[in-house]
């Protein structure tokens, strides 16, 4: 006969917090919200660790290169859509690599013959205003001089001008040698009021350019996540059917992270995408989504860099109304977790938990993260930003922005629904919505990592470890809920209070 759970299947909702002490000295700005990303051994540092908990989720209405720069400016990652072809997606991860905090391969490159008509397709194209104009239009090529905004007036010159009449020319730029450092060439920058300094070797050769701009970001921006190399650090997802000509692309592209964008992954495809993997690219892979002990373990014995948890939890899925299959999000995080647990304890590897789904509240982030996730990824709240890729739209007297999920008609990612036979999508697993606008990423995160760090003071706890050790965590009946918010008052409006 069938197994049979008897414990409800709980939601965030029906947990809280308690206090502990609260020392002189946790206080929010003494809270690191670093956390790891990939497995490591006990004792070693992973070789990737988030900044912030935040992942966006892998979807086409969240998550593009736009939403992957912003978020890892910000210390979290994104993981790039994969329900577009393999170019499109390639190309996506590229340009997030491209915005380099320091030394920049020059993307945007034309030789002196080329027209006016040129550079501005080019910057159409590229959103770039600075080109480098080198002998044979390539990004390592002899620079003969770079062209910026400030080069030319579109209502006086003729498109098709060549550029060598209006670029600035080698002669008159400033520049610094191959091997100079980054404060070396931020001092340039200063010293002579520019906007870009370009790098040259002893053949006058191109080999980077340093922007004032990101300079500028980095310090405003302190907890971005950088490669060693000073490029972002980029995610992308991927599904179990196309991989092999997938990977290898994002692989070439640059990419960091890759995950397995799937609704239910406790399945033998994962297990072969993974070892396709492990066995021919060295980059990290996260798999997912289970929902309990046993579909953990698969995956991890499979290979699995990081375990995603949740099945039918997200906003946008009806995955639980059409099939009848998946869980609480807080019951199979709290089972994932502590398996997780006892395989470090038997291993001595530790396996990061990403909690996706099922978080309404900013509150339900901090209590993922004391249940024992190391990072959540979530799709609704990116997916209000300006920085996600769909269209803000006015609805009534209020602004919205379109998100729909990967298993609806309008996204049709048949591929991440791993049941074999059709290729298709024959129902729906996900709907078409509206989100309410919210503006900016970094001011909405801004707050929401305030009230993660400032729930965690209360709970005496520094570092998300330290939270995971120390955190309390009651269930709640109903009529508490209900208790917990504004009740029996005439509320006035505040521009405060949101989420």
């Amino acid at each position: 006969m069938a197994y049979y759970y008897m414990e409800p299947s709980r939601t965030f909702s029906e947990f809280l917090l308690l206090p502990n002490l609260s020392t002189k000295d946790c206080t929010p700005a003494n809270v690191d919200l670093k956390t790891p990303i990939v497995k490591f051994k006990k004792g070693e540092e992973p070789d990737i660790s988030l900044n912030i908990p935040f992942a966006s989720a892998v979807m086409q209405s969240v998550s593009d290169h736009n939403m992957a720069v912003a978020l890892a400016r910000s210390g979290g990652i994104a993981f790039i859509f994969g329900s577009q072809s393999v170019e499109e997606q390639a190309v996506m991860v590229k340009k997030a690599k491209s915005y380099k905090a320091g030394f920049v391969v020059s993307r945007s490159n034309l030789t002196p013959s080329h027209t006016l008509q040129d550079i501005l397709n080019l910057k159409e194209e590229t959103g770039h205003s600075t080109v480098a104009v080198t002998d044979d239009g390539t990004p390592k090529g002899k620079l003969l001089g770079i062209v910026t905004s400030r080069d030319y007036r579109t209502s006086r010159d003729s498109l098709d001008k060549p550029v060598h009449e209006f670029m600035t020319p080698f002669a008159s730029l400033f520049y610094g040698n191959s091997g100079i450092s980054l404060p070396e060439a931020n001092d340039l920058i200063w010293e002579h009021k520019l906007n870009c300094l370009p790098i040259v070797d002893e053949q006058q050769n191109l080999d980077f350019l340093v922007f004032r701009k990101d300079y500028d970001a980095h310090k405003e921006n302190p907890q971005e996540l950088l490669d060693r190399n000073k490029s972002y650090i980029v995610g992308a997802g991927i599904n179990t059917k196309d991989y092999e000509e997938r990977v290898p692309a994002l692989v070439e592209a640059g990419v960091d992270v890759l995950v397995i964008d799937s609704s239910d992954g406790f399945s033998e495809w994962q297990r072969d995408t993974l070892q396709y993997v492990k066995s021919n690219f060295n980059v990290k892979i996260g798999a997912g989504n289970v929902v309990d002990r046993e579909g953990f373990l698969y995956l991890v014995e499979s290979g699995a860099d990081f375990i995603k948890v949740g099945v039918g939890g997200g906003s946008i899925c009806i995955t639980r109304e059409q099939k009848g299959i998946g869980r609480g999000q807080a019951s199979a995080l709290i089972e994932v977790v502590e398996a997780r647990n006892k395989y470090f304890e038997e291993t001595g590897i530790y396996v990061p938990i990403c909690s996706d789904g099922g978080i309404v509240h900013d509150y339900h982030i901090t209590l993922a993260l004391a249940m024992g996730a190391d990072f959540v990824m979530m799709g609704r709240y990116f997916a209000r930003f300006d920085e996600s890729p769909t269209r803000k739209l006015k609805v009534g007297n209020n602004f919205v922005k379109e998100f729909w999920g990967e298993g609806s008609n309008r996204a049709r990612n048949w591929q991440r629904y791993d049941t074999g036979g059709k290729q298709g999508l024959v129902f729906e697993e996900g709907v078409d919505s509206y989100v309410p606008y919210a503006g900016g990423l970094q001011e909405n995160l801004d707050k929401t990592n305030s009230k993660i760090k400032s729930t965690m003071c209360n709970c005496g706890a520094k570092t998300i470890e330290e939270l995971q050790r120390k955190a309390r965590i009651t269930i709640v009946s109903a009529t508490s809920i209900i208790e917990g918010g504004a009740h029996d008052v005439i509320l006035k409006e505040s521009n405060l209070s949101g989420e």
